[in-house]
């Protein structure tokens, strides 16, 4: 733990005991000055960055004076932030024992127990005390996150969208994705189990939890192609680019299959057009380029996928392009070598032209003084060596 943050959670404590040990004092300000000097001690060595010094005084402060609840509460998020759990436990367990404490001290302390529970893995007892706190209507979203957390840990899904939905009416917006997340949990384990009907079910839950969730079509194309319903699956999988577009080129395989089944290749190649067209992705496009090599030969392949290349440069796409042309057989001719020449000088005209041999530092321009760690004489020249290496290199996979 860094110092900075170490100081940050001893901050809450320092105050916490100040504000405890002011309430005390009488309302004249001249009577501040009877604060314990451990206080101001305790201030100073976090000032000067003497942490273990400042927590040892909080502690014996706190040990004279058992009363201090709300110096309980702080001490004890301190060493549950410190990792050390065990202590917070028995500090927010004193406190939860104690029969002098207002309900609003109880609860609170409680909550706080909850959460040393749930860093010390101690779910049984974590969860205990958060489903009382819901009960009681107590910290409530808080109190509901953890319960779902609880619940995603031991797979326990329909608690998880139970608790899901209670939050969702605590005023909490943007659940519904995470509870269709946890039907499609059900659906899988139903699938597992040969339970077809619960599975169709729980799919059904999903959809209208969340119209928009991508697994849950996934799902459903998925168990449509299991049954032969190849047109089903077409259309659950194709629904996915209204949900979300990136998530296409996990599907373009699938497709591929309905279409193929269905004996309408034709038709998927023109739809694997119109998706690039629509959307732009690498991975649809390598999908189309595959079509076109099996149906129209490689040169054709290689050069709709340096068409799409030259408008979206990347060396994820070059890579491709190499295995491509490696795959289809065919030579490629000059106009596809001046191509991807082109592209890749697109690619490497935003390197670094001097790298700093001591730090590390990246710049356009001769420094004969490294701008970051002063050094003299450790820029160098980089870019031009390294430009003419990568082009090379990717040129002669395309060619041999």
């Amino acid at each position: 733990m860094s110092a900075e943050t170490l100081l940050f959670l001893l901050l809450p404590v320092a105050a916490a005991s100040g504000w405890v040990l002011a309430r005390r004092q009488d309302s004249d300000s001249n009577e501040t000055s009877h604060l314990p000097p451990d206080y101001f001690r305790g201030l100073s060595y976090l000032l000067d960055d003497q942490h273990d010094k400042a927590i040892d005084i909080f502690i014996r402060m706190l040990e004279e004076d058992s009363e201090t609840v709300e110096l309980h509460l702080a001490v004890g998020n301190l060493f549950r932030n410190r990792g050390e759990v065990d202590r917070a436990i028995r500090i927010h367990q004193n406190l939860v024992n104690r029969t002098t404490l207002s309900d609003e001290q109880r609860i609170q302390a409680r909550f706080e127990l909850g959460e040393d529970y749930m860093r010390a893995g101690l779910l049984d007892g974590a969860e205990n005390l958060f489903r009382e706190l819901v009960e009681k209507g107590e910290y409530l979203p808080e109190s509901l996150r953890h319960l779902i957390d609880i619940y995603q840990q031991e797979k326990d899904w329909q608690k998880a969208i139970d608790a899901g939905f209670k939050l969702e009416q605590s005023g909490v917006t943007d659940v519904r994705p995470m509870i269709a997340q946890h039907y499609c949990e059900l659906t899988e384990e139903a699938l597992k189990r040969g339970d077809l009907k619960q599975a169709q079910q729980m799919l059904k839950h999903a959809r209208a939890t969340w119209p928009q969730c991508v697994r849950a079509s996934l799902i459903e194309g998925e168990m449509a192609m299991e049954t032969e319903r190849y047109e089903d699956a077409r259309l659950a999988f194709q629904r996915i680019e209204q949900q979300d577009a990136d998530y296409l080129p996990e599907v373009i395989p699938m497709l591929q299959e309905c279409y193929r089944k269905t004996g309408t290749q034709q038709q998927m190649l023109d739809y694997l057009q119109t998706m690039v067209e629509r959307h732009g992705s690498l991975g649809i496009m390598l999908a189309l380029a595959e079509m076109i090599c099996e149906q129209q030969g490689g040169q054709q392949a290689a050069a709709a996928l340096l068409d799409y290349l030259e408008k979206h440069p990347s060396l994820r796409g070059l890579d491709q392009f190499v295995g491509l042309v490696s795959r289809c057989g065919d030579t490629p001719d000059q106009r596809v070598l001046a191509g991807v020449g082109s592209i890749i000088n697109r690619l490497v005209e935003d390197d670094p032209d001097y790298l700093c041999r001591n730090c590390g530092f990246q710049g356009k321009v001769l420094h004969w003084q490294c701008p970051s760690c002063k050094s003299w004489g450790t820029v160098k020249p980089l870019h031009g060596i390294q430009r003419k290496q990568k082009r090379d290199r990717v040129l002669s996979l395309v060619v041999s």
